[in-house]
């Protein structure tokens, strides 16, 4: 049976960067309670000429270039974007180009939860066509984030973050869940632009290619079925969550994160978070984090990793780690 590696990994980030004292102005809210609410101090926004493809072709090189590897070694590229370059071709698409890939590419739309469904649809890709893979996500949701829109205003932050896999020795997925409950499509949407409401002058004067939030619901479902899916990885490697060393959740707001933890019995030192820095990359925030835990160290050879995310849509999805293959840790 082919197992993998990653091997490579990297990140991008747009030099802006917006205070959460700046947005209080905007918003005419205090810095403190942006802070206290989502645990966010800064975030990046794209500038002009910058794009949810630029960002990914970044992150997608530094990958490469930690793992040894050009675009002509890549067999298969995987782009997790809900905000991608243009309705078509898939944002992949660039990317392919930019890099110059030579083998497959598609895009993966899971929200926020797309890093990692993507690494699962890679991992059973690998056992196929034991070639590398590069995974990707990015997200540019400024773009999607209407000026005057406080509650999204304070969350969303632009990046990407990539990795590697490579064939490899040792099992080091153990355990992953992944999953969708699409009655709850309505927490959080963009209805223009699509085949169901298509773009219009009256769209754009009325603003419906921006995104809206339903905050309360979206929090109550993110911890909920958050909680279901580290669960079910869990039980599925049989491993205690005691047990694992590191874990990485999506990077949503820190009150989400710290009722996931309270829940599952995860404790502070298990958990790695830089949200306060850069807001809620979306399809980024997993691999960026990941990425920062690594290049920090937080991350030896034999630990367990457990990677958490969830999404609109609803979607969830979480993996379970070996970091640098089972046979380590006898």
């Amino acid at each position: 049976m082919t197992t993998f590696g990653i091997t490579g990994w990297g990140t991008a980030l747009p030099e802006r960067t917006l205070t959460s004292a700046e947005l209080g102005e905007r918003f005419g809210v205090d810095e403190q309670w942006i802070v206290s609410r989502c645990g966010i101090r800064e975030r990046r926004w794209v500038e002009d000429g910058q794009t949810t493809a630029s960002l990914a072709v970044d992150a997608g090189r530094a990958a490469m270039d930690r793992a040894g590897l050009t675009g002509e070694d890549i067999a298969h590229l995987i782009v997790a974007t809900a905000t991608p370059e243009q309705p078509s071709p898939a944002t992949s698409a660039f990317v392919h180009h930019e890099l110059g890939i030579s083998g497959s590419a598609h895009d993966v739309n899971a929200e926020c939860s797309g890093f990692v469904y993507a690494l699962i649809m890679a991992t059973a890709l690998m056992r196929i066509d034991p070639r590398p893979i590069l995974i990707i996500g990015s997200d540019t949701h400024s773009l999607t984030t209407a000026p005057d829109d406080r509650d999204l205003g304070i969350l969303v932050g632009d990046g990407a973050g990539a990795v590697v896999l490579t064939p490899g020795d040792g099992e080091w997925l153990l355990g992953w869940d992944m999953g969708a409950d699409g009655s709850r499509t309505n927490s959080l949407k963009v209805l223009a632009g699509g085949s169901r409401m298509p773009t219009t002058p009256q769209t754009v004067e009325d603003g419906l290619h921006f995104a809206t939030i339903n905050g309360n619901e979206i929090y109550l479902n993110a911890v909920r079925l958050t909680i279901g899916t580290v669960r079910r990885t869990l039980a599925s490697a049989g491993v205690d969550v005691s047990d694992v060393d590191v874990v990485i959740p999506h990077q949503a707001n820190i009150r989400i994160i710290n009722s996931i933890a309270s829940h599952t019995g995860i404790v502070d030192e298990q958990v790695f978070t830089n949200l306060e820095r850069y807001g809620n990359t979306a399809s980024a925030s997993i691999p960026i984090a990941l990425s920062e835990a690594l290049d920090a160290e937080r991350v030896s050879a034999g630990d367990l990793v457990l990677l958490a995310g969830f999404g609109a849509g609803m979607t969830w999805a979480s993996v379970l780690l070996r970091w640098g293959g089972a046979e380590v840790a006898a």
